[in-house]
């Protein structure tokens, strides 16, 4: 509980004193932020608008877009006010509000792209049951479970962190996160540890192992088939590989910022590599997939042909 701690505040000791150069800093992360929800938004009106997207892989597709103006509102809008303000402290209920959301981004998004992996096996694997399997209601089972599913496990974790005995106040990021709370404990945190450990073997890793069975399976029928058959599932495998990539590309950046001593790295990049995946990802799926489904880019230049016609 909120008495039971020593601190009523959080101070991010990330932030660096660049004067005026705050105000183009605002400008820039705000300029990224108006295209990031831009360009989400975009892409989930097409899908919703169009009957011919209603199709499961559109619709984790949505989900997908969702959860990046989720988790990008629950990052930017906090920088931006950071970065004008002078001091840098935040309030205990707002910090742990901002973990949560981060921490639901995160496990929402790494689900999402496992059922989306899964959803291209069936496809790709199964042609001909695909229909029978993945119903509508199936769909809406799967992203059900993708969302409550990262809603219990986060609210389990911050459950645990909310009720310790904090004996320390300095978050050294530009953001709040459970990891950083946890580490500055001075009561028992054994309990903390252990969910942590099992959580990511658990989720983390059995997702992980799901993605890669899926696409091991799927490489094996694309080697065996026709030509046509390696150029479908490279059209449509290829997007979800990249974002899979790039979210875990940013995640191992946040890792090593979050668990190893990097005072050696300048302060500028170790800001970076903690808000790769939060900043990046957001847009990078908006492009990739906006870019590289074919049927989003053909719905998309019809509605702008209508629209100018």
């Amino acid at each position: 509980m909120l008495n039971s701690t020593r601190v009523s505040y959080f101070i991010l000791n990330a932030y660096f004193d660049v004067r005026v150069l705050k105000y183009l800093f605002f400008v820039l992360i705000m300029c990224l932020y108006v295209l990031i929800v831009g360009c989400n938004v975009l892409l989930i009106v097409v899908i919703c608008v169009s009957r011919s997207l209603h199709e499961p892989m559109y619709m984790f597709l949505c989900s997908l877009f969702v959860n990046e103006l989720y988790g990008s509102s629950g990052l930017f809008l906090f920088l931006l006010i950071q970065i004008l303000s002078d001091v840098h402290t935040v309030s205990i209920p707002l910090c742990f509000l901002q973990i949560f959301c981060v921490s639901t981004y995160f496990s929402v998004e790494l689900s999402n792209l496992a059922v989306m992996s899964y959803d291209r096996y069936v496809a790709i694997c199964h042609p001909l049951r695909y229909k029978t399997q993945m119903t509508m209601k199936t769909v809406a089972v799967l992203v059900a479970a993708v969302w409550l599913g990262a809603l219990v496990q986060v609210l389990t974790a911050l459950s645990m962190s909310f009720s310790l005995q904090l004996c320390g106040n300095i978050i050294n990021k530009v953001y709040c996160d459970n990891y950083s709370v946890v580490k500055l404990a001075c009561s028992n945190t054994t309990t903390n540890n252990i969910y942590g450990i099992v959580a990511t073997a658990f989720g983390v890793f059995m997702i992980v192992g799901l993605i890669f069975y899926t696409y091991v399976r799927i490489l094996k029928v694309c080697f065996s088939g026709s030509k046509q058959t390696r150029q479908k599932a490279l059209s449509t495998c290829t997007p979800h590989l990249a974002s899979l990539l790039n979210f875990t590309f940013g995640l191992c950046f946040d890792v090593l910022q979050s668990r190893f001593d990097m005072n050696s790295v300048p302060n500028i990049v170790r800001i970076l590599l903690s808000l790769y995946f939060l900043t990046c990802q957001p847009l990078f799926n908006a492009l990739i997939y906006g870019l590289k489904m074919s049927k989003i880019r053909s719905v998309w230049k019809r509605i702008f042909y209508f629209k100018w016609k």
